[in-house]
């Protein structure tokens, strides 16, 4: 019997696995699909892969900005999708190290009771039991995929060719990465967002200057507009893109009396499901679909599991966001309108990057960095930051955020110069 069988090797099931090890507990790591989940086979890493060389493109498109003169720059996007995928596949034959001791069984898992689960013919028996199926697109009714015209995220990274026009329904944080990427490579995009701005629950101010960036590069921008308007015969794809939802079909999860809340398993603060010995983490609980709170959660769940005596909430405010659009958003704790919501009085720090030294040597201007403060106390409540490397400086302010850091703290803190991060001090000063 193992201690602890672990349903899904995305990356709340494999961190959870890596932790199950370190604590000597027999583990073993089952999944349908390949090692990795969607972060590493569908989403984050195919999807930055492809952002990154439509980035390289552009900048050579402005290289003699920098005194370079280049000629004849195309795209062969072909090798990028054959760089996309060796790099999948070089990472997946890391993650398959690392799990060395292990053991990994690939197929369809199915709970037979509390402690029994049904994989390849046979019946595995745990003590424990942590289900991480993660999520999945969500489909919308009068938009089905057909993996062909109409698309999910899962399809579209996999495109041959680069479409001439592309509609993308949907403007979160999917939508909007999609966008920039296909521009960048010459698509004629048109992005349409249900609610009033994009990015919906982003900073106000931030959406506002990704959808002025977008109409800059032609992108086509249509927020409170539902799709329904539009001719799909217009355009060569359609990419749905309306949010996730939680993987949990064909798992026996009523059979073993787990409970669902809102398609989706109901875990306590804790992950524990309705079953004492039975805990879930990551996307299928439906709390924070990030990957880098998958992880969290998954290795809470072993922690909490292996030591109940010392039970742990997996609840954090300082879960950052980052989007890798062009510029890049970045955000974590509390946007100005959630802060005055809370009835707190605020400060406001601010900075545009057209003030930034490094920011005009990288040609990339465009942007600012938003301090959320407690006006009494000067403790930083949240950040929100649009522009060049956002998505680095953003783990500046997780770590204020988790220390309880105030502007002070931030003032008598030296960044080095000249880089970005000195903008916060610019911000507060």
């Amino acid at each position: 019997m193992y201690d602890l069988a672990i349903i899904g090797a995305g990356w709340a099931g494999f961190n959870a696995c890596l932790k199950a090890k370190q604590l000597g507990l027999k583990a073993v790591l089952i999944d349908k699909s390949f090692l990795g989940g969607t972060c590493l086979n569908l989403g984050c890493i195919p999807t930055k892969t492809l952002i990154q060389s439509a980035k390289v493109f552009n900048l050579v498109k402005k290289s003699s900005d920098f005194g370079i003169n280049v000629s004849g720059a195309a795209i062969d996007f072909p090798k990028i999708q054959e760089r996309k995928d060796k790099l999948i596949q070089q990472l997946r034959s890391g993650m398959q190290q690392m799990l060395k001791g292990l053991d990994y069984l690939n197929g369809q898992a199915r709970l037979v009771s509390s402690q029994e689960i049904r994989v390849l013919e046979k019946t595995i028996r745990a003590r424990n039991i942590l289900i991480a199926t993660g999520s999945k697109p969500y489909e919308l009714a009068q938009f089905k995929f057909d993996a062909k015209k109409i698309l999910s995220s899962n399809e579209i990274i996999s495109l041959k060719e680069v479409p001439g026009s592309l509609l993308i329904i949907g403007g979160g944080v999917i939508g909007c990465e999609f966008a920039g990427l296909f521009s960048h490579l010459g698509t004629k995009v048109t992005l349409v967002e249900k609610m009033p701005q994009l990015l919906p629950g982003e900073d106000r101010e931030v959406a506002k200057r990704i959808e002025t960036a977008f109409k800059k590069k032609g992108i086509k921008v249509n927020t409170a507009t539902d799709a329904a308007v539009f001719n799909l015969a217009d355009f060569d794809i359609v990419l749905v893109c309306v949010g996730r939802k939680a993987q949990i079909e064909n798992l026996g999860l009523e059979e073993a009396g787990v409970n669902l809340d809102q398609g989706a398993i109901a875990v306590d603060d804790y992950l524990k499901t309705s079953i004492n010995n039975i805990y879930a983490a990551g996307d299928c609980t439906a709390k924070i679909m990030l990957a880098h709170f998958a992880s969290y959660q998954g290795i809470s769940a072993v922690c909490n599991l292996a030591y109940p005596d010392k039970h742990k909430a997996a609840a954090s405010p300082c879960v950052p966001s980052c989007i890798f659009t062009d510029p890049e958003i970045a955000s974590v704790g509390l946007s100005e309108d959630k802060a005055r919501l809370s009835g707190r009085h605020i400060t406001i720090h601010r900075f545009d990057f057209l003030g930034s030294g490094m920011a005009r040597i990288l040609g990339e201007t465009e942007g600012l960095i938003k301090i959320i403060s407690d006006a009494k106390t000067g403790v930083v409540l949240g950040a929100a930051i649009i522009g060049p490397r956002a998505t680095e400086l953003i783990g500046i302010f997780t770590l204020a955020l988790a220390r309880c850091l105030s502007i002070q703290d931030l003032r008598e803190t030296i960044f080095a110069h000249p880089t970005l991060s000195e903008s916060i001090t610019e911000a507060i000063r």
